[in-house]
């Protein structure tokens, strides 16, 4: 494995983390093991969204004996549009992969995206055997629904972190708070290929769910009604000459 300090890595891995800290020794352990497998080199930057329980502080002592790893820490909490843009503004590789640091999504399915990444811009996870309480199913699948018919999308699971992006995906995109949820249109807007691949998705161990009904549905219902906005309103045109 070539020194990651001298070179860019071919994989940035972008890691929101919101009081995490029974899950990031595992998380890394994880990642260490899947991402050796595929002789790429690579870095992990974990984003603190301004942690009260000491996550920022153990991800500084992991950055100590795994030169890989890189911490982003936040003053106070912003949400995980803002982490997610902090991340991609720092990554240095060539590819992005998302995932949540609370150990539900499964780095070994990494190699699935990049598979696809072959003949995609974006590949998007889903979890099609969700392991979550039986409302936060249920109201994910109808938010899912309500969030394709409006946007006129076709993506089965928005809310999956595990996500591969290429760099080039955010060097335009204006990012607002709430619109990671809606990064596959918002891809598909600046005219990148998008895909979806089923992916497994484990139940939480440690650590409390930051998302339910409460304080995502009118948010998040606002935000789709700016992203079918954005996309009504958006400036087309063909040039048939030019001189």
């Amino acid at each position: 494995m070539n020194n990651p300090d001298t070179q860019t890595p071919e994989l940035s891995i972008v890691i929101p983390v919101y009081n995490e800290r029974n899950n990031l020794i595992p998380l890394e352990d994880k990642l260490e093991t899947e991402l050796a497998k595929l002789n790429l080199s690579y870095e992990i930057i974990f984003i603190d969204d301004g942690s009260s329980d000491g996550s920022a502080h153990l991800i500084a002592e992991m950055e100590k004996h795994n030169p890989r790893i890189r911490l982003i820490q936040f003053g106070h909490n912003h949400g995980q549009s803002a982490a997610f843009a902090a991340g991609f503004k720092a990554a240095r590789g060539k590819i992005f992969v998302t995932l949540d640091a609370d150990l539900q999504n499964n780095p070994a399915d990494i190699p699935l995206l990049l598979e696809m990444m072959r003949d995609y811009d974006v590949v998007c996870g889903w979890r099609h055997k969700r392991n979550d309480p039986w409302i936060k199913k249920v109201s994910s699948r109808i938010g899912n629904a309500v969030r394709n018919k409006l946007s006129e999308e076709e993506i089965a699971d928005t809310g999956c972190s595990l996500k591969a992006f290429r760099r080039e995906c955010f060097e335009n995109v204006k990012l607002f708070k709430g619109m990671h949820r809606f990064f596959p249109t918002l891809m598909k807007m600046e005219g990148f290929r998008v895909t979806q691949v089923k992916v497994s998705h484990h139940p939480r161990l440690h650590g409390e769910s930051k998302y339910n009904i409460r304080n995502r549905l009118f948010s998040s219902f606002q935000d789709l009604l700016a992203i079918r906005w954005m996309k009504k309103r958006r400036i087309n045109y063909d040039i048939i000459r030019e001189d």
